[in-house]
Formats: C-alpha cells, structure tokens, sequence
C-alpha cells in the first residue's frame, strides 16, 4: 500500500507542467512554439533563456528530488524502485493537468537518472548526445540550412538512450536499472514517435527514389 501511494504522488509530482505554467506567467502558450512541446526546452525559446532554465531546472528536480528522498528513507534498490522511478516521467508525459498531453520527458529523464545512479549514467547519457550531435553537425556541415533538424534531435534522444541502456548492461547494473531503463526507451520513442515517423518517411522516399 505504501509503494503505491508514494507512486501515486511520484505521478502527481512529475503532472507538475511548470515550463507551460511559467509561460503564461510571461503570456506564451510554449504548446503554439515550435514542435509545440509543453517543455523547458520551447519555454526557453519563446520566452528567453533565464525561464528556459528555471524551467529545466524544475523539470530536472521532479525527477530528482523526489527520488533522493525515497533513498533516503532506506529503501533497497529493487523492482519496487523501478516503478516509482518511472512514476515522474509518467506523470509529466501524461499530465492529467493537460489533459494527459505532456511533455517529452528528457529533462525529467535526467533527474531520475541522476537520483539512482549518482550522476553517472545522465552523465553518460549527456556525453552520447553531444557526441551525437557533433557527428551530426560535421556530417552536415556546407549543406543549406544545416541547422539540426527537430527529427534528428528526436532521433538522437531516443538512440541516446538504447546507448545508454546497452551502458547499463556492461557496467552491470541490476534488472531494476535495465528494466527502467527499457521503460524509459520506450517513453521516449512514444513521445518522439511523430519526428521518428517523418524520418522513416523521408528515408523510403530516399530508397524508393
């Protein structure tokens, strides 16, 4: 009973959408920005990089703090704790206070990440996007408009962390680890499954072409 209730506020926390909250409070609607994600990530582009932050920041902390704080309780790592990790990501993707229209969930990612591994798998997670990133920058270099595309970065979100996942298997991170992990994939693919589809798209046009 007591894993399901702090699941249960674990959700309610993650729900918070403070990146759509701190946009009205300077009137932008971030869901009329770009990809028309309720996030930190369009709230820093519609209303500047100092509420960008505190919305990363806040976004970080429902991932982390929460999480922290369960550890400190005493509770063993085990599959109880993989629930309650995806608790947050589920919430803030499925925030009932959008009418379960969420966010993306990478920033959210990060804290849970952070919270269970001390830093170090977001650590690596970060170091995959940027290499990705880079790799991508170079292979565009000279093109027209060569500006990282919205796909590509969904893209490199999602097989960031099927990385990050094969990371935790070598180091040999436990089943509750992997088993988020997994979770945490396949929440990613859902919450990018419109750029990932317009890539799939463009790649039998190319074939068939």
């Amino acid at each position: 009973m007591m894993l399901i209730l702090l699941a249960w506020i674990e959700f309610v926390f993650g729900s918070f959408m403070f990146s759509c909250w701190l946009g009205r409070m300077a009137k932008v609607d971030v869901r009329k920005v770009g990809d028309g994600n309720p996030g930190a990530f369009n709230l820093w582009s519609a209303a500047g990089y100092r509420l960008g932050l505190t919305g990363v920041a806040l976004d970080f902390l429902k991932g982390y703090f929460p999480l922290v704080w369960i550890a400190g309780q005493g509770l063993e790592a085990g599959y109880h704790l993989t629930l309650l990790a995806a608790a947050p990501l589920l919430g803030h993707i499925f925030s009932p206070f959008l009418k379960f229209r969420g966010g993306k969930g990478i920033a959210v990612t990060f804290g849970i990440w952070s919270a269970l591994t001390g830093f170090e798998a977001s650590l690596v997670y970060a170091i995959l996007l940027a290499c990705m990133l880079g790799i991508s920058k170079l292979l565009s270099r000279g093109e027209r408009g060569s500006r990282i595309s919205d796909e590509a970065s969904g893209l490199h979100v999602v097989l960031g962390m099927l990385l990050l996942l094969l990371y935790l298997y070598v180091r040999g991170f436990s089943g509750p680890f992997l088993l988020l992990g997994l979770i945490n994939l396949i929440l990613l693919v859902f919450t990018n499954r419109s750029k990932l589809s317009i890539l799939l798209r463009r790649g039998r046009v190319m074939k068939n072409g």
